[in-house]
């Protein structure tokens, strides 16, 4: 069952989900759209081969910046983050998909999921479009459409980037 406004509006007042900051601007029919945080990192090319299997530093193949506005290179990857910090109970799980405008500019991002118990700012991967875009953070960005599982989950996410803030680069091994 996909949570409508109502029902999210309910969870936020009774602090079931949390979101901060909030701001009732960001509450659509059918999910909440996050808005873009001050942090990204851009891939840098590398011929250095990464094992997911082995703890690495990986930090070198990311420039990372802090700004409130900045330009995405055509065809190039980054990461990005959410300026809200979320907190999602057991019951409820949440896909998150780019703002359809920002989709038919032609900015890209994987299948991804929140899971039930996840707590942080939101890490995303995307792939910018044919040509430069300019991006201002507190800019509604994605679109995270909340359901609710059949019964509450057992084991909650509880995993490496549990609390993250800002942008995380991966931590490994997998």
């Amino acid at each position: 069952m996909i949570l409508s406004d109502f029902d999210l509006l309910n969870y936020i007042r009774n602090r079931r989900l949390v979101v901060e900051p909030f701001d009732m601007e960001i509450v659509r029919e059918n999910g909440l759209d996050l808005r873009l945080g001050n942090e990204f990192c851009e891939f840098v090319d590398s011929d250095r081969v990464v094992d997911v299997s082995k703890p690495m530093d990986i930090s070198s193949m990311y420039r990372c910046y802090k700004a409130d506005e900045y330009v995405l290179k055509p065809r190039r990857r980054y990461l990005l983050t959410t300026l809200e910090y979320i907190k999602v109970p057991p019951e409820l799980m949440a896909f998150v998909e780019l703002r359809s405008t920002l989709a038919r500019l032609g900015l890209i991002i994987p299948p991804t999921i929140i899971d039930g118990g996840f707590e942080g700012n939101v890490t995303i991967e995307v792939e910018s479009s044919t040509f430069p875009l300019k991006l201002r953070s507190g800019m509604r960005f994605l679109h995270v459409v909340f359901a609710k599982v059949t019964t509450p989950i057992i084991k909650p996410y509880n995993g490496r980037y549990q609390g993250q803030r800002g942008v995380t680069l991966p931590r490994l091994p997998l």
